[in-house]
């Protein structure tokens, strides 16, 4: 399957939104990626969409994130929303996608990468559980579905303390 991935732009945002509805089968996702175009940290090159042809069919955000403990603030990204159509859903779109945005995000210079998502999904990528780092959710979840990655060597290896969300992933 030929897939082209690329960043969005304005004219992909309703297809973006609706994309992301079908996929979590409810319009919270769709929403929030909108609010989050909106605050001064969003970045278009880490919003990617994956395009069959012309058409739109999955898509991808990474939104910088805090990791706070009592004496320190260390940056990272939250992989969230990804989604893809679910009649393609199984191809590989997904995958796609990942790759593509965890190579643009190292090469934007980021270190490591937060997901709160299916544990059998993200490991094959080298996503663990965040608490080997000490991470923790603010929201109550599960350990195995809180998922961390370093995308430069030994990134976590110091780190510690909760994940704070933009307000925008709050309101979900």
């Amino acid at each position: 399957m030929k897939i082209k991935i690329r960043p969005e732009n304005k004219n992909d945002y309703k297809v973006i939104s609706m994309i992301n509805d079908m996929a979590f089968g409810q319009e919270a996702e769709g929403i929030l990626v909108e609010k989050l175009r909106r605050n001064k940290k969003y970045s278009k090159d880490l919003s990617l969409v994956a395009c069959m042809g012309n058409e739109i069919v999955g898509h991808i955000l990474f939104f910088p994130v805090e990791i706070k403990a009592d004496d320190n603030t260390f940056e990272a990204l939250a992989l969230a929303p990804m989604s893809v159509i679910p009649e393609l859903q199984g191809l590989g779109i997904g995958s796609q996608l990942l790759e593509n945005g965890l190579a643009k995000a190292k090469k934007l210079g980021h270190k490591s990468v937060i997901v709160l998502g299916h544990p059998e999904f993200y490991s094959k990528f080298g996503f663990t559980p965040a608490s080997k780092f000490k991470i923790t959710c603010p929201f109550e979840v599960t350990d195995d579905v809180f998922m961390a990655l370093e995308l430069e060597k030994d990134s976590l290896k110091s780190v510690s303390g909760c994940v704070a969300y933009p307000k925008e992933y709050k309101d979900l």
